[in-house]
């Protein structure tokens, strides 16, 4: 298994809602192409605390759907952590409502989004948002869910 996913969950979120951790880890372990063992660590929170760090990390004073921490550390470190992601439980259920999407579906596509923010993927020029959304098409396809754009 090359990537490692520490999953948190918070008390404000009903856990029991929540995708397995199986899944979690399959959605990571899709989008990570690498043959080295990574880690992630990926964190369920509420609207709030969603909101505090959107407002805290990107100066928006509202919840999202996931953020995404990279980090680099010095090879000398001897381990790969990828970084962080923060999913809230809230919006993405309310995205996939909205959007008449499975929720697992959604679920699978904020990890997926997420994981490629980590691993260097952006969405700011218009060449790397198409790239980028290929990608996570591409996966989610093989994870056996259809094209989130459309």
């Amino acid at each position: 298994m090359a990537v490692i996913v520490e999953l948190s969950i918070s008390d404000e979120v009903d856990a029991a809602a929540m995708p397995s951790e199986e899944n979690f880890q399959q959605w990571a372990q899709s989008c990570y192409p690498g043959e080295d063992e990574a880690v992630v660590s990926l964190q369920i929170v509420s609207s709030e605390e969603m909101q505090e760090l959107n407002k805290t990390y990107r100066a928006k004073d509202k919840p999202t759907n996931v953020l995404s921490f990279p980090m680099e550390l010095p090879e000398e470190v001897g381990i790969n952590i990828l970084g962080d992601l923060a999913l809230c439980a809230d919006v993405i259920e309310a995205e996939a409502k909205q959007q008449s999407k499975e929720s697992a579906a959604h679920w699978a596509h904020m990890v997926v989004h997420g994981m490629l923010h980590l691993q260097g993927y952006d969405h700011i020029e218009d060449g790397e948002a198409e790239a980028m959304e290929a990608g996570e098409i591409e996966i989610m396809k093989t994870l056996g869910f259809e094209n989130p754009y459309q």
